[in-house]
């Protein structure tokens, strides 16, 4: 049993799709979280850049007692996770595997489709990781950049938000995937509308509860679970504050927030 906290980080508030699975999966668990908001997005930078960011945050949690980190940036994961994993001696794991595990699972006729920002879509980082595990799988992959600006403008029903998802979808429509891996943190949130496009023959696999899932299970492996009696808090911490920041986070969240800290970044 450990009631110390499970560390999450993303470059921006993304990620707090993964804490909203988490804590719906495991509410006695307590969690750390760090948006990086002064320098999202992570898309546009070198991955030495990414390493050492993620190195920086990552010792910041640690500082605060996390038992396991969660990389719930996509970018970061594709760049990042390894050199994480070399060189702390604490279970860290990236949102990648728990999506491609998920939709091997699911998949009947091992046609994967794959969405999301420009960087991970380029860094074939689930392509890679769906092929390596079973080289049957057929990938389709389309970058989606609009869904984030919308997902965080909340137009979540807009006409206009279902247009753009035909645009983007309809490679992936004709190429009859069975099932698709929802590759950025802020899709979920537009769930309804991507499955309305794909239709319900297609299943769709949310990285943030898989990741969810995976972590529950890693807590179980490593006995690093909290007691049940444990009253889980969410400590929430940003590198800056954007404009709309309260709203764009309790869209994410889907409840009022409270206790965020802004940490300048020569201090982490």
């Amino acid at each position: 049993m450990n009631n110390n906290p499970i560390g999450i980080f993303d470059s921006g508030l993304g990620g707090l799709t993964v804490v909203k699975a988490i804590r719906r999966l495991m509410p006695n668990e307590s969690i750390t979280y760090f948006g990086d908001t002064a320098r999202v997005p992570y898309g546009n930078k070198s991955s030495e850049l990414i390493q050492s960011y993620s190195l920086q945050i990552a010792d910041f949690l640690i500082n605060y007692d996390s038992k396991i980190i969660i990389v719930a940036c996509n970018t970061a994961t594709a760049l990042a996770l390894k050199v994480l994993q070399d060189k702390l001696t604490m279970p860290v794991v990236g949102v990648v595997k728990p999506g491609v595990e998920a939709a091997l699972k699911i998949t009947k006729n091992n046609k994967i489709g794959v969405i999301g920002t420009l960087s991970t879509i380029g860094s074939d980082v689930y392509k890679n990781e769906l092929e390596l595990a079973n080289d049957a799988v057929k990938v389709t992959s389309r970058a989606c950049p609009l869904f984030v600006p919308l997902a965080e403008e909340g137009w979540i029903d807009n006409p206009a938000t279902k247009l753009i998802a035909e645009e983007y979808l309809k490679e992936l429509r004709q190429a009859n995937v069975d099932t698709l891996i929802l590759g950025c943190t802020h899709y979920p949130l537009l769930t309804d509308v991507i499955q309305a496009v794909m239709t319900d023959k297609t299943k769709l696999v949310d990285s943030a509860h898989a990741m969810a899932v995976n972590a529950s299970d890693l807590l179980v492996e490593h006995n690093l679970s909290a007691g049940r009696n444990n009253n889980g808090h969410l400590k929430l911490f940003v590198s800056d504050f954007p404009a709309r920041f309260e709203t764009v986070a309790k869209r994410f969240l889907g409840e009022e927030i409270a206790n965020v800290e802004k940490i300048q970044i020569d201090t982490i």
